[in-house]
């Protein structure tokens, strides 16, 4: 099992949580907006603690209300990319990518995957949105991550740029051996990029 997830907290006045697991190399939490699947990626990546329930990715157990483990973020190799790219606006994107990467070697490769080679020289301000949430991934996938989450990374896309954000996906997907958890709204998306979907 890849994914086995069982969390709950309180926000405001609204209980989120979500209970599933998967073996699937891309699962998808899908559902309206406002339903809690942000604040349940955010329970999987040690943002926010759960108030009750378990954490376990690859048999590794991240966090477990009854016997008290609580893995800190910092520790659980999740590679995170946010809706918004949030890259580093005085570093070029190899700077961005090479930030906290594990290794450099791993730099070409990734670069060639997402198809932003040709972007290593360039500023932040300067790409698309598109570009960006490739670099982004890619700045993740760098990091070496045990797996990797992503929330709502084709929001506010048009739909060319969406489609080139979407086959990045489905290229670390097949390519890159680690496992996505991802977040959206949109039914395509999930149906075109999940081998499992996690109705919320």
């Amino acid at each position: 099992m890849i994914f086995d997830v069982d969390v709950w907290a309180r926000l405001g006045d609204s209980d989120i949580g979500a209970t599933f697991t998967s073996a699937s190399p891309a699962t998808m939490l899908f559902g309206p907006s406002g339903v809690g699947k942000s604040t349940v990626l955010d329970m999987v990546a040690g943002l926010r603690r759960p108030e009750r329930g378990h954490v376990r990715i690859r048999g590794s157990t991240l966090f477990d209300s009854s016997s008290g483990v609580n893995v800190p973020a910092e520790r659980r190799r999740a590679g995170y990319v946010f809706q918004e790219p949030r890259l580093f606006p005085h570093r070029r994107v190899r700077a961005n990518l090479l930030y906290g990467a594990a290794d450099d070697h791993a730099l070409a490769p990734t670069a060639a995957m997402l198809d932003i080679a040709h972007l290593l020289d360039r500023w932040p301000r300067t790409l698309s949105g598109g570009e960006a949430r490739r670099v982004a991934i890619g700045r993740a996938l760098l990091a070496d991550p045990a797996f990797l989450l992503l929330d709502e990374p084709l929001s506010s896309l048009d739909r060319g740029r969406r489609e080139e954000v979407m086959r990045a996906i489905e290229r670390v997907r097949d390519e890159a051996g680690v496992p996505i958890l991802m977040v959206t709204h949109d039914p395509e998306e999930a149906e075109r990029l999940g081998s499992a979907i996690v109705r919320l």
